[in-house]
């Protein structure tokens, strides 16, 4: 599958510092019930189950309907819920040592427990205690790192190596803490694995300095919901290349979108801006980690 088209967009970007709760979309999502029938075995997607990196040169399925199933399949194994106290958001499993496994998720998420004590819930519907790992030079940056620890083989995320691109077709995934059903808005904490969701679009905006604060650099068109902060962002390889961090329409305006040098974009600009999700680049984690 070739990629879409590389565009070359020269813009500013800024960051929305609150974390707003916006109205369920059913476009482009897609619900996977603990029912739901595996992929074909004979599929290697990315896909880490002990402590070495997979083989991602694995063959990938000829058509884009068999390649999202696929990406839908891997982003339902490696994707977790995070629940607080008293809130809830997601993460993705990026590394197992023995026992131990760590989940990336937001700062914002993590720091939502008003007695730092987590429950991670798995693609196999077990809940496990977590605790927070300490990682100084996250500081600034909206990630966050939580572990709990079993002795079942559950899948580890890749992490990409190289940059997105515009126009690339990407996919968002988490647990939306709501849903509409046809009289109210439902809360989801009780739901399990109902709850689980992946919506499709693609990168529209990438961004350097002056930046986003806490790390937003990367503009998407999937909708993403309260609740699926700390999710992961997967290419159609089902790599790794983002964060879920902030929604669209954050109902504060442009002044909440100010860079790190302190300017706001113009109105044209903004416009374009309130569109899109936006995610922390997984290369920025690895920057981080890399000089530990």
């Amino acid at each position: 599958m070739s990629l879409t088209k590389l565009l070359i967009i020269s813009l500013t970007f800024i960051n929305v510092i609150v974390w707003p709760n916006q109205p369920i979309s059913a476009n482009t999502t897609r619900e996977l019930t603990t029912e739901k029938n595996k992929s074909n075995s004979s599929l290697q997607l990315p896909c880490e189950l002990s402590e070495e990196l997979s083989d991602t040169s694995a063959t990938l399925p000829d058509t884009f309907q068999e390649r999202e199933n696929s990406v839908e399949e891997l982003a339902h194994q490696v994707t977790v819920r995070v629940f607080t106290n008293p809130g809830a958001g997601s993460g993705v499993i990026i590394k197992r040592k023995g026992q131990t496994y760590t989940v990336l998720t937001n700062d914002h998420v993590a720091n939502g427990s008003r007695d730092n004590l987590y429950r991670i819930l798995t693609a196999d519907g077990k809940l496990y205690s977590a605790y927070r790992k300490p990682l100084p030079d996250l500081e600034g940056v909206d990630l966050a790192l939580v572990e709990f620890k079993s002795a079942i083989p559950y899948c580890v995320a890749v992490l990409r190596n190289y940059e997105p691109i515009v126009g690339e077709v990407v996919y968002a995934t988490g647990f939306p803490n709501y849903r509409h059903n046809s009289t109210a808005i439902e809360n989801t904490f009780e739901w399990g694995l109902k709850a689980f969701e992946l919506t499709t679009g693609t990168v529209s905006m990438l961004m350097s300095e002056p930046s986003l604060p806490q790390g937003y650099k990367l503009g998407y068109t999937n909708d993403i919901e309260l609740g699926m902060s700390g999710g992961p962002v997967l290419d159609y390889r089902g790599q790794v290349i983002g964060i879920n961090g902030r929604p669209k329409y954050p109902f504060q305006g442009s002044e909440v979108f100010r860079l790190t040098d302190g300017t706001t974009p113009s109105p044209q600009l903004f416009k374009q801006m309130e569109a899109l999700s936006w995610a922390i680049p997984i290369a920025s984690f690895q920057q981080i980690i890399s000089s530990q």
